[in-house]
């Protein structure tokens, strides 16, 4: 195979890996669901070797579980590894919110502030997806703000079943207001250095995920472990 052939494969491979794991985030394939290489391979029309590659680093990644006998599935939601998630998320996110506080760059909060008002607009318009997108994009503006990206990359490693989670808890109740007010109520504790404010709200912030898993299990009992 010369350079481009290669090249070519590597793109199709990462095409199809990225494709199916949006599906699988964006609960377009629903924890549980059956998939195999010949269908996927059909459907994106593309040979079931990157299919089977993506299969793989999917697995790998804890979003689809692979039985011999059985076939493929994407994976349940793991409440071990969601509470495990936010325990990371939660110290990581309040020591950088703390270092916004105390200083932060204009232009990383004009941005947030432009962030929030796109927010509002998905609240209008019960966009689910593009609020789940604003909602990340906001947390990594702060990380950017304090110049941790590296940090903010080690968090998304650990936060697929997290992650998940999150996206079915705005698809199950669009009533995203109080989502909103925390937003804007930690983009104000910067705007006006209040570190102390600013960690009380991030902790709460985080704390919404436990009372989420609750109720997204007695209500989708079937994609849980």
């Amino acid at each position: 195979m010369d350079l481009s052939q290669t090249l070519q494969s590597v793109s199709t491979r990462d095409a199809v890996y990225r494709v199916l794991k949006s599906q699988i985030l964006q609960l377009e394939l629903p924890p549980g669901t059956g998939i195999s290489e010949k269908e996927i391979s059909i459907k994106f029309n593309v040979s079931r070797t990157p299919v089977r590659e993506s299969f793989v680093r999917l697995a790998q990644e804890g979003l689809l579980e692979v039985y011999p006998q059985r076939g493929t599935v994407v994976s349940l939601i793991d409440s071990v590894l969601v509470e495990e998630a936010r325990f990371m998320r939660e110290h990581l996110e309040r020591a950088v919110i703390r270092l916004a506080c105390a200083a932060f760059p204009a232009n990383s909060l004009s941005s947030m502030k432009r962030n929030l008002a796109m927010q509002r607009v998905c609240i209008e318009e019960q966009d689910y997806k593009s609020m789940f997108q604003l909602d990340e994009e906001f947390h990594h503006m702060i990380f950017e703000g304090c110049s941790k990206k590296n940090t903010w990359d080690v968090v998304q490693q650990i936060k697929v079943h997290l992650n998940r989670s999150r996206m079915l808890r705005l698809a199950a109740d669009y009533d995203w207001e109080y989502l909103y007010q925390q937003h804007l109520l930690l983009y104000e504790a910067i705007e006006q250095q209040d570190v102390q404010h600013g960690d009380s709200l991030m902790r709460e912030h985080m704390e919404l995920t436990i009372a989420d898993q609750t109720m997204l299990k007695q209500k989708y009992p079937h994609y849980y472990k």
